[in-house]
Order: structure tokens, then C-alpha cells, then sequence
């Protein structure tokens, strides 16, 4: 079955589709990661988007039931040079084709990712579209029609709470996107969690008496959600907070600073970050598409203690008054290295000291 895979600048790849069925629009990124495909594909921080591996085989150990990061991806379509048709791996229980197909997301392989990846590189991120070859002559023209959805953690946060009981700190997590992987990890530590919604006011939350607050990752421009930084505003100073991805963003945008879209983002689990206090360097799995402006970062509020090794961009942030910390990565580490996992182990050590000084 042929499909076409359109960018917005007029260029075209012919492929062949597998997946689901039907013609799809969307922001084209592109990931790096070398495994990890079923996390990435159901991580809500690729809302709305087109996603294309770079690495040439996609699909060889299956579809398991441990590795989703959410129930319901919300990811336009995924473009692969090649997909494994028959997987070999004890935990797999389906074949991406067959996965794909159960979400009603299309794929296309057979494409030169290597090609698409350079144009994506020199361009920027841009719309683009996955058609059947009947509807090629005018997914040009509907493309640049397409208007893509601002605010889109509202797609993908929770509509109502729900608890992940514990007997540790009392944790609440607000859902801007999150990823299992970082239920997991605080689960991991004892945690009892609630989970809110994205526009929870600051009010709700400390009525619940928080230990601390997770700011967990999500999609899109960190601006689209002004009601999360009036919520950040409400409750720093009051309880400890970590934030990871968009979290951070969001955080940064509440202490005054700024965020800015990337030419191409950050996607994969590659990314060396180094820890700016002790020199350290870490291997890190990120998935974004903003930063936050190192020049407009006030000194008396905020200091960075992580920047990415490659462009400097900023990779965390402390608050100076304030017990609260974020990083643009992810190290809850689904996939990717381990290396960070000790910033879930600080967020429990500053929920300790909250408890002393109290």
C-alpha cells in the first residue's frame, strides 16, 4: 500500500504504509534513539506530532504490556526506514504494525530517514502530512491549510484525580502529559500520590497538604498554559517542587524567565548534560521542543545548574529562595540511561528537610 510522506516546504517521499489506515497532519520531528520505540510512541509530549527514527530498524522486539508511558497515544503517525514484520522477543505480545494499527496511528516506512532527518535539521520542525497515493495531487494545498492546536496539554492531562496510594511522602503530581515511567520511580520511593489535573489551582493542591509537587513533562509551547504558572506562583515557597520537561519550562516562565521554540529540539537518548557544580557528566533522554532563554534568567530568583553539552542550552534550574529544582530532561530514563535517577532520590531528601524545618 503506497503512501506519501509531504513536508510544508513542498518536498515528498513516496513509502510504503503500514499501520492504520487514513491521512494525517502534524508537526514532523525527528528522535534519535536507537531503542525504546514502544515508550516513545506513547509518550504525550509527541502530541500531535509526526515522529521519524532515525535509527533504520524499528519494531524487531515487538509490542509488550511493561513499556507503555501512557494508555492512549496521542502521536500523529511514525515514519521508519524499515519495520520488523515479525519480532523476536520473549515480551512481546504484538508487532508494531499490529500495535499501530490497535491506536489508530499510521506508519510509512521505506522512506530515507537519513535524507528527512537533514531536511528537518537545515528547516526547522515544520507541518507535514501522511497521505494514501489517491489523495496526493491536493494534500499539498490542505497542508498548508492546516492550523496546528495551541494549547495541547489539555488534549493529554487527566480531566479528574486519581490516587496512586504509598506510605511515604505525600506527593501531588500535576499531569501536564506525564509518563508512567515517573509514577514508577516515585512509586518506587514509597510515595503516596495524587494526580491532578493540568489547571488544578494552587489553593486545591495545598489543601491536600503536599509533601512536595511533581511538574511532570508534557506537550507544546510552555506559554499556552499561563493557568500552570499562576498555580507555580502559588505554591513555591509553601512546598518543595521538582519539575521535569515541561514542568521546567513552566517553572522557568513563573520565576520571570523566558522560553523560546528550538530550531529542531531535542529528541532522544543521547543528550550529554553536564552538572554545572560538580563538572559531571550525564547521559540523558530528552524529548523537547522549547528551551528556557539563559539571557533572561533573573540572578536573584533562579540559578542553572545543568547545560546540554551540545548547544548550551539550559538543562536545570534551582530556585535561590525556595526549595524547588527542574531539568529539561528526563530522568525517569523510558527509555534512555540511568544516570540521572538520583534527582528523585534529592526531591525525597528535600521533602525530608521540609519536614524537619516544619
Amino acid at each position: 500500500m503506497k503512501r506519501w510522506l509531504i513536508l510544508e516546504d513542498g518536498t515528498h517521499f513516496e513509502g510504503v504504509g503500514f499501520g492504520a489506515e487514513g491521512n494525517v497532519f502534524g508537526e514532523i520531528v525527528f528522535t534519535t534513539s536507537m531503542t525504546g520505540y514502544q515508550e516513545t510512541i506513547t509518550d504525550q509530549s509527541f502530541n500531535g506530532q509526526i515522529i521519524t527514527f532515525t535509527y533504520p530498524m524499528v519494531g524487531n522486539y515487538g509490542v509488550n504490556r511493561d513499556d507503555y508511558e501512557s494508555i492512549a497515544p496521542t502521536c500523529k503517525a511514525v515514519v521508519v526506514k524499515e519495520f520488523a514484520r515479525k519480532p523476536n522477543n520473549w515480551r512481546s505480545q504484538m508487532t508494531l504494525d499490529e500495535f499501530l494499527k490497535k491506536k489508530d496511528i499510521p506508519g510509512i516506512a521505506g522512506i530515507d530517514t537519513r535524507a528527512l532527518t537533514r531536511k528537518i535539521r537545515q528547516a526547522g520542525t515544520m507541518k507535514a502530512s501522511i497521505v494514501s497515493e489517491e489523495d496526493f495531487t491536493h494534500a499539498f494545498d490542505q497542508l498548508k491549510a492546516v492550523v496546528l492546536p495551541t494549547n495541547q496539554v489539555e488534549q493529554v492531562s487527566t480531566a479528574k484525580p486519581y490516587p496512586s496510594p504509598g506510605v511515604g511522602h505525600n506527593v501531588v503530581v500535576i499531569d501536564f502529559g506525564l509518563k508512567h515511567s515517573i509514577l514508577r520511580e516515585l512509586s518506587n520511593r514509597n510515595c503516596n500520590l495524587t494526580v491532578l489535573p493540568y489547571n488544578t489551582p494552587a489553593e486545591t493542591i495545598l489543601e491536600l497538604a503536599p509533601d512536595g509537587v511533581m511538574l511532570t513533562n508534557g506537550p507544546g509551547d510552555p506559554k499556552s498554559v499561563p493557568e500552570a504558572i499562576e498555580m507555580i506562583r502559588g505554591i513555591q515557597g509553601k512546598v518543595p517542587i521538582f519539575g521535569i520537561c515541561l514542568g521546567h519550562q513552566l517553572f522557568a516562565l513563573a520565576n520571570g524567565a523566558d522560553t523560546f521554540k528550538m530550531k529542531f529540539g531535542h529528541r532522544g537518548l543521547n543528550h550529554p548534560v553536564r552538572e554545572i557544580a560538580t563538572g559531571r557528566i550525564d547521559f540523558t533522554s530528552q524529548n523537547h521542543g522549547f528551551a528556557v532563554a539563559e539571557d533572561s534568567i533573573d540572578p536573584n530568583e533562579l540559578f542553572i545548574t545543568h547545560v546540554e553539552v551540545n548547544d548550551g542550552t539550559v538543562e536545570g534550574l534551582r530556585h535561590k529562595k525556595y526549595p524547588a529544582f527542574t531539568v529539561q530532561f528526563h530522568p525517569d530514563a523510558a527509555p534512555g540511561p540511568h544516570d540521572a535517577l538520583h534527582l528523585f532520590d534529592e526531591f525525597i531528601e528535600m521533602m525530608d528537610a521540609g519536614k524537619e524545618q516544619n
